[in-house]
């Protein structure tokens, strides 16, 4: 990051891909949130993320691929971890053993045996991977903890302009990718994302289970405190004068600051704005957010799970 005035954004995949090569960290958009881009090989690039966003260090990043074959020099692949990578591009990370003197950054992997990858479902996140031609740690690009960006503007005010962003429009998803562990032949989800669970079950006729509340941070996502906005925040509720409100479905004007999710209903839809809504109502001001009840099901896991993080105790 610059240290001092605000930094020039590149204007193509090739000039974002010419400073991750040299070293320095570039946010670029992909299908769920944008990214904090660093070249995954470089421990001094991986570093420089931990240190901008506060990161806490035992927690892993995630490595963007452009290609299996990309992944698979840093990851050993079953046959069942196969399956899932035939979903790729896609939302999904996959959590695998890491694969011996495969290049990557000791911090980029928190120290773990570990590494979580996956390949972007995003034309210009792919453009800058291969222009790079290295594999990326891409976190979410916003400072560690606070709601992920959804557009280049909300990275830009994150940072202060001080980080470059490739701007790519608003993301598709909304959400993190969801985060698989094979392990064995059991298939574990760590997070909840943008592919709903019943979508990988039933695409590949698997069972998935789901990590126990209290598992070890083997991903990212997984801290109790996390996705939160300045405001504090209280679910499955209607509005008190003097708040802000998330609504989802049907919804009469309160009053207040008010946006909706979905008003027809669609998970896909709320997805989609949740973050960029929850940006909006907590640059009204207001000291609270009051959020609606929404469906736990597909979709409705994931955006339940960033809800609670960002509900959680601070």
């Amino acid at each position: 990051m610059n240290d001092g005035l605000t930094v020039s954004d590149p204007t193509d995949p090739q000039e974002a891909a010419a400073l991750l090569r040299a070293g320095q960290l570039c946010a670029f958009p992909t299908e769920t949130v944008y990214g904090f881009g660093a070249d995954a090989t470089n421990p001094d690039a991986v570093l420089a993320i931990y240190e901008t966003k506060g990161r806490p260090r035992f927690n892993p990043l995630i490595i963007h691929c452009a290609d299996l074959a990309m992944a698979e020099e840093l990851a050993q692949f079953s046959p069942l971890a196969r399956r899932l990578a035939a979903l790729w591009p896609a939302p999904l990370t996959l959590v695998l053993p890491a694969r011996a003197g495969n290049g990557l950054a000791d911090v980029a992997t928190a120290g773990l045996d570990t590494v979580a990858i996956r390949i972007p479902d995003h034309p210009l996140a792919l453009a800058v991977i291969r222009a790079a031609g290295r594999p990326l740690a891409a976190p979410s690009a916003n400072p560690s903890g606070k709601l992920s960006p959804t557009t280049a503007e909300q990275v830009r005010r994150g940072f202060g302009g001080k980080v470059p962003v490739l701007d790519g429009g608003p993301c598709k998803a909304g959400v993190e990718s969801t985060i698989i562990a094979v392990d064995g032949e059991r298939l574990v989800q760590l997070r909840a994302g943008a592919m709903a669970r019943s979508e990988i079950e039933d695409r590949l006729g698997v069972t998935v289970e789901q990590a126990s509340a209290d598992a070890a941070v083997a991903a990212p996502g997984m801290l109790k405190s996390h996705y939160a906005p300045g405001a504090l925040m209280r679910l499955n509720t209607v509005p008190r004068p003097g708040e802000a409100f998330l609504a989802f479905g049907e919804a009469a004007d309160f009053g207040g600051p008010m946006r909706n999710l979905s008003p027809s209903g669609d998970l896909h839809e709320a997805a989609r704005n949740l973050f960029s809504m929850l940006h909006d109502l907590d640059a009204t001001g207001a000291p609270t957010i009051a959020v609606a009840p929404i469906p736990t099901t597909g979709l409705g896991e994931a955006i339940n799970d960033r809800l609670e993080r960002a509900a959680a105790p601070r």
